[in-house]
This record gives C-alpha cells, sequence and structure tokens, in this order.
C-alpha cells in the first residue's frame, strides 16, 4: 500500500473530498443526515475545528475547515467522523458482500472510500474558488439548477434568504 504524507499545520484552512464506498448514494437520507451531524458535533467537542464551508451530496462530502492555532491533526477527526458513521450506520449500510481481504485487515466497513482528498487553502482567493467550488458541485452534478436550491449546504448560512431572485 502507498504511504501517503499528508501536510499538518496546526491553524491552517482546508479543502477536503470524502466519498461513499462505491460511490453509494447514501449521505444525504434522513438517516444518515442525522448520524453524520450528531458524529461530526462529538467530534469538534474532543478535536476543534470550524467549518468554513460544507456541501453534501449523496455519495460524497466536500468541506472547508480550519483547524485551531494548537492542532493541526485532521486525520484524526476524519478517523473519528468515519469510524462513528460506519458504527452507527452499520445496520442501515453494510454490506457482507462487499468486504474483501483488505476490508477486513484494516478493519474497514464498506461505507466509506479507504482515503480522502484534502487541500490546504493557500490565500484568501484559494478559499474564495473552492468555497464556490464547493457550493456549484450540486449543479455541476445535476441535482439542482440553482445553488440556492440544495439543502444540504452551509451556502444558506452564508447568504440573504432571497439570493439570487
Amino acid at each position: 500500500m502507498s504511504n501517503y504524507r499528508r501536510i499538518r499545520i496546526p491553524g491552517v484552512t482546508y479543502f477536503f473530498t470524502v466519498v461513499t464506498y462505491k460511490r453509494r448514494k447514501i449521505l444525504t437520507i434522513p438517516e444518515s443526515r442525522q448520524i453524520l451531524r450528531a458524529i461530526i458535533n462529538e467530534v469538534r467537542q474532543q478535536y476543534s475545528f470550524t467549518i468554513c464551508g460544507w456541501v453534501l451530496l449523496p455519495e460524497h462530502i466536500h468541506c472547508i475547515w480550519t483547524l485551531p492555532e494548537n492542532d493541526g491533526n485532521y486525520s484524526k477527526r476524519w478517523g473519528l467522523i468515519k469510524a462513528g458513521f460506519s458504527k452507527r450506520a452499520k445496520n442501515l449500510f453494510h454490506r457482507d458482500e462487499w468486504m474483501t481481504d483488505s476490508k477486513q485487515k484494516y478493519r474497514e466497513a464498506t461505507i466509506w472510500q479507504r482515503r480522502y482528498r484534502e487541500h490546504m487553502i493557500r490565500d484568501e482567493n484559494d478559499l474564495r474558488r473552492h468555497l464556490d467550488y464547493l457550493h456549484f458541485n450540486p449543479v455541476k452534478h445535476g441535482l439542482v439548477k440553482c445553488v440556492k436550491d440544495w439543502p444540504y449546504s452551509k451556502f444558506h448560512e452564508i447568504t440573504d434568504a432571497d439570493f439570487g431572485e
């Protein structure tokens, strides 16, 4: 297996993409949203981070976090989120027939892809580009025609209710 190196710098802002295993469209159903929200709140109580941007799509998440000045370990946070979600959602989404030797060896569920992507935000322009990408993602995937119509996004928290009208 490849040994990926991740840069972890306390107080820095990162863009993440996290995808479900086999791109299963499970994240926007009510049970998933409830479980995910609870797990994220629990992890944030233990290991704080600020959510600057967020969009939940049926099979993946894009988000932007700022980590505290004294802690750059986003891997710990994602590990806890993915493991906590997998444990609570196992009865809903786990598939024994998808358990590979590798998944058994690493004690993984059949809910998330093993890896995730991260990008360190370099400046205000980079942040703006990634926020735009994140918010327009439901439009890109044909889920809605207008950004404001996608309900599973922090877009609504950072814009006025009549935005785009």
